[in-house]
């Protein structure tokens, strides 16, 4: 069960999304992603691959995208987040990243009869 996702995007393409998870996160690259021509790793730690990448922790690759210093303090001041809920921060602060990727929360979709 997916406790918090976002979308992964690479430019301006879908490239995949990453999901907090009860047994921790994971990466997986989206399939019409993979099939095109034009995909690229999100990460050279990330190499393209259809088998999901899954870590207890904070994947590497996405926990250096998430601001440290002040600027990690202005964003936990303004959103109220607890610095060690790596899964907020990066939801709360990673839309408009500098470099190649972003990453969007996805609104959750369970509802009252689930």
């Amino acid at each position: 069960m997916s406790l918090r996702k976002g979308i992964v995007y690479y430019r301006d393409k879908v490239a995949g999304a990453i999901e907090e998870t009860d047994e921790g996160y994971v990466f997986t690259y989206n399939a019409d992603y993979l099939s095109s021509s034009e995909a690229k790793p999100v990460s050279l730690t990330l190499p393209i691959s259809k088998t999901p990448y899954r870590s207890r922790t904070m994947i590497p690759f996405f926990d250096g995208l998430i601001p440290e210093g002040w600027l990690l303090d202005i964003a936990e001041k303004n959103w109220k987040l607890d610095p060690r809920d790596r899964m907020g921060l990066l939801l709360a602060c990673c839309r408009d990243c500098i470099g190649a990727i972003s990453v969007v929360r996805v609104e959750s979709e369970v509802t009252e009869n689930d």
